[in-house]
């Protein structure tokens, strides 16, 4: 599932993300949902969110 829509990433989930230093590599990062830090429902890019290891990044991928 892709993570463009804010209805579907909850506070847990287990996401890959890109985080801004990592957005030319397009290297993802793989974690556990903290905040989900946009507001709108949708974002072309992908939800913003903060890890529980405090990494922020934009969703690429929801993993469960």
């Amino acid at each position: 599932m892709n993570g463009q829509n804010r209805n579907n990433i909850k506070p847990g989930n287990k996401v890959n993300i890109v985080l801004k230093a990592d957005q030319k590599s397009g290297k993802q990062t793989t974690g556990i949902v903290k905040d989900i830090l946009t507001n709108s429902p949708t974002h072309p890019h992908g939800i913003k969110v903060r890890l529980e290891d405090g990494s922020v990044g934009r969703v690429k991928e929801i993993l469960d």
